[in-house]
């Protein structure tokens, strides 16, 4: 325990260093505009009215949540950046003061188990982003059975929130790759593609104590439940490994946790990562076409890792030792499966294509 705290306070002092420099470009951006200097990037979808561009981020200052954020205000979103506690409301409001974005963004705190609380939270916004990012209490242990729980609780209670809130229209929730890809492979007669249609296995998940993926899988499936029996509008993103700036570092009880069976998914070809910005990008994608063509489940990755220099260049970034990926076999072993992220890649080559017919 008395180990661990420096390294949470580091953790959380990089985070709101980052908010910090968010906020800053954003308000560098917004002075640009007001000068006619800069377009800035506008929504995809142009019949978003104002009330329609207010929305709100579950742990607004996780390492996704802070990427978000960003991506939100750079679209002309007003965010709602929701905390757990009075500490990060206190420090958050003291830069939202400096900033010049300062009606663009606000702090609220709602406890995960208080639906009620995170009903005033929702309030007023059309759409939640609930990145259900959740941090290691004691900083050493990773991502235990008990925090698995704690995640499938507070999905309920955010989806059961957002289908009372008369406001929210639609919910993107962050579920993960490993909620797809962990089945039994003893059965031989398994199809090599793996897609959004893919559920990961409880008991899989289970018996090889994989807690993260069992949180996710089980998280992922009590939403998906809640917004069929309350009406709920919602859509999930199913990243691989999330990497970016100094990502074992700020993301560390999440990538320690995701790289528990590393080995296997390299062996298989279901080793995958994703950088945050491009991960942040595919949220604001399919929210804006859930009013569409949005539906459903969406795989999110921009990279496989395949060969030996890319498990080995990960595990480096790590600061783990190559063989926690790849194992110590040399021999080329061909994969049993191929990963496919068609579904979000075509959704985002129409948005970039109505992006530049806007223009």
């Amino acid at each position: 325990m008395g180990i661990a705290r420096p390294q949470e306070e580091d953790n959380e002092r990089r985070e709101f260093e980052d908010f910090k420099q968010a906020l800053v470009d954003f308000a560098a951006v917004e002075r640009s505009k007001e000068n006619g200097e800069f377009k800035g990037l506008s929504s995809v979808n142009a019949n978003f009215d104002l009330e329609d561009k207010l929305v709100c981020v579950t742990s607004g200052v996780s390492f996704l949540g802070l990427a978000l954020v960003n991506c939100l205000l750079l679209h002309g979103y007003s965010v709602r950046v929701l905390v757990d506690n009075q500490e990060d409301v206190e420090k958050l409001r003291e830069m939202e003061m400096m900033m010049a974005c300062k009606n663009k963004i606000c702090v609220v705190m709602a406890k995960p188990t208080d639906i009620q609380g995170l009903m005033e939270a929702f309030d007023g916004c059309r759409g939640v982003f609930h990145t259900s990012a959740f941090a290691d209490p004691a900083g050493i242990s990773g991502y235990s059975k008990s925090m698995a729980e704690i995640e499938v609780k507070t999905s309920e209670n955010v989806m059961k929130a957002c289908a009372r809130t008369p406001s929210v229209r639609n919910c993107v929730l962050t579920s993960s790759l490993l909620a797809c890809i962990w089945r039994d492979t003893s059965q031989h007669d398994l199809p090599p593609l793996v897609n959004h249609d893919c559920w990961s296995d409880e008991s899989i998940c289970m018996d090889k104590k994989l807690w993260y993926a069992l949180g996710k899988l089980k998280a992922e499936k009590v939403a998906w439940k809640i917004a069929e029996e309350m009406g709920l509008k919602l859509t999930t993103i199913c990243p691989g490994l999330i990497t970016g700036p100094e990502f074992p570092y700020r993301n560390s009880t999440a990538t320690i946790a995701y790289l528990k069976g590393a080995q296997e998914m390299y062996a298989n070809g279901l080793l995958a990562t994703v950088d945050v910005s491009r991960l942040a990008e595919a949220h604001v994608s399919v929210f804006e076409a859930m009013n569409n063509t949005a539906f459903g489940r969406y795989i999110c990755f921009d990279q496989v890792i395949e060969r030996e220099e890319e498990a080995e260049k990960l595990a480096t970034e790590i600061g783990l030792p190559p063989h926690k990926i790849s194992g110590y076999s040399f021999e080329f072993i061909p994969t049993r499966f191929n990963l496919s992220n068609k579904k979000l890649s075509n959704l985002m080559s129409k948005t970039l294509r109505s992006c530049y017919l806007e223009s």
